[in-house]
């Protein structure tokens, strides 16, 4: 498989599978945009593996030879793509370990007792994204962008309660679940009540400081790749105005973004 191959076939799957990643890069020139592409496929990989349906040992075995992979690629299209993004940008290889890290804690780990905790598992499959992309986008500012990544991923969480929770698992620290007075048995049953209400607001409004927060690496990057970066934060931001509209019911599956909505939300980025 050439080069040119393999970068196709990773911008085919991102257009394909991510959600808003794919109107971000958009605006990226095509260099760039390639290598955001590649990382996205590995993080997929990973994701996917993780969260399939193999049987526990398999996955382990799987993840640990995406480890060596790093080391040794393959000849798959996302192999040829990343070993050339790498080659190009200085993407650190510890960024892309720590995501097969948070791909291997998925097997094991289901239940966070505090934020701190969860903290460190989204730094580990969210906020290496972000330091991984931030070498692409030309910025060290690598302590935001970690932020940014770890606030994305804030978001995935409240989105995805009800897929979680089918997998097994539940994000949302236990501490504060007790605190708010919600039950497993009640995210089980989709009950969205008053003391679901407050705790979701919670979790929205952390979700909202990281996003602030990390928003501040726009200021150490070219206009290119700020418009993406800007237009990521604009999309999830977008899905969790929504989830509050609806009360936080995310149990009948997350809200969708209209095709329309997302092109609006770049095109408002572009009129900046």
């Amino acid at each position: 498989m050439t080069t040119e191959q393999a970068y196709a076939e990773v911008e085919r799957l991102t257009r394909r599978r991510a959600r808003n990643f794919a109107y971000g890069i958009m605006v990226l020139p095509r260099e760039k945009r390639r290598a955001i592409a590649a990382i996205y496929a590995f993080a997929r990989r990973v994701d996917d593996v993780a969260d399939g349906e193999l049987p526990r040992d398999e996955k382990q075995v799987q993840l640990e030879r995406l480890h060596t992979a790093l080391d040794s690629p393959g000849l798959d299209a996302m192999s040829v793509a990343l070993a050339d993004a790498r080659a190009r940008f200085p993407i650190p290889d510890s960024a892309l370990h720590a995501l097969v890290d948070g791909g291997l804690q998925d097997l094991d780990q289901t239940r966070y007792a505090h934020f701190e905790e969860l903290r460190s598992y989204c730094t580990k499959v969210a906020g290496a994204v972000g330091v991984a992309c931030v070498a692409v986008y030309g910025s060290d500012d690598v302590e935001r962008a970690e932020t940014l990544g770890v606030a994305l991923q804030l978001i995935n969480i409240i989105r995805d309660v009800r897929e979680d929770w089918e997998l097994g698992r539940v994000y949302l620290p236990q501490d504060e679940l007790a605190s708010f007075g919600v039950t497993e048995s009640e995210i089980a049953a989709g009950e969205t009540t008053d003391a679901w209400r407050a705790l979701m607001t919670f979790q929205s409004e952390r979700a909202r400081a990281y996003l602030r927060d990390g928003l501040g690496l726009t200021r150490t990057l070219d206009g290119r790749s700020a418009l993406c970066i800007s237009t990521f934060a604009g999309l999830y931001r977008a899905t969790l105005d929504r989830i509050e509209a609806r009360g936080f019911d995310v149990f009948d599956g997350p809200p969708q973004l209209s095709t329309l909505t997302k092109l609006r939300i770049v095109g408002g980025g572009l009129r900046r």
